[in-house]
């Protein structure tokens, strides 16, 4: 069995709002496929795996951002060389604002990001909740939950992860929501976000094995998995058709 090494980063600060079932999600789709995962989960003062072939980051409150704050400036160029290597990383909604440059308060402080992503996140007064459906090139339709007052702007000209067909997304002006550089996504989909996208799921366990092991095509899925994501693709369906 090939083992893959998942960092769950921040896991006792920002996994909220069913964030940690992506986790879950990659380490139980990874033994259908015959893989061995080793989940580490990292919290502020841990020390930092030797190697990682995959990051998860959730959401959180603001405290939860104020807790992790210092230790992510201290990881911080060890995360963006991971990211420039390759490695997958799906980070929601706060980790995914960190990920950015900068998330500007509402009383005008600027606290700094680590840069994985060309963007930047302002606090608001708008609440933007509810149901997000979006149109992806890479994954089909995407669907989940957002839940966040700050709204996200590309710096430069980046690809987003999909076009809003309901809900806002980055902001209430682009239409677009989330980012991807490399094999590195951020979004506002919660959910969580691969219970119902499993195309997203896999595009994750891809990379991670072509990475470590220059294998590009995934092992055929067994009956077990098949039926999984029947059931992922009808949940899917079914949330899209939810109201806002």
């Amino acid at each position: 069995m090939r083992q893959i090494d998942i960092l769950s980063l921040y896991t006792n600060d920002m996994s909220f709002y069913g964030d940690m079932g992506n986790v879950l999600i990659v380490a139980k789709r990874l033994a259908f496929y015959g893989f061995e995962p080793v989940v580490h989960f990292y919290n502020p003062g841990d020390d930092f795996p030797e190697h990682i072939d995959m990051v998860l980051g959730g959401g959180g409150q603001d405290s939860g951002q104020k807790n992790i704050f210092d230790d992510l400036q201290r990881r911080g160029e060890r995360l963006r060389e991971l990211a420039a290597q390759g490695v997958p990383m799906l980070m929601i909604c706060g980790m995914y604002q960190l990920f950015g440059k900068y998330f500007l308060t509402n009383s005008g402080k600027k606290i700094p990001g680590i840069s994985v992503f060309d963007l930047y996140t302002e606090a608001t007064s708008d609440r933007l909740i509810g149901n997000l459906v979006e149109e992806s090139d890479l994954f089909g339709r995407l669907v989940g939950y957002e839940n966040h007052s700050g709204q996200t702007y590309f710096s430069s000209r980046l690809r987003s992860l999909g076009k809003v067909v309901s809900g806002s997304g980055n902001n209430l002006k682009d239409g677009f929501d989330g980012a991807i550089i490399n094999n590195a996504i951020g979004t506002y989909l919660h959910g969580p976000v691969l219970s119902k996208n499993p195309k997203l799921a896999d595009f994750l366990i891809e990379k991670a094995q072509l990475n470590r092991y220059g294998i590009s095509q995934l092992p055929s899925p067994s009956p077990v998995l098949k039926r999984i994501d029947e059931l992922a693709t009808k949940a899917n369906e079914a949330a899209s058709r939810r109201p806002r």
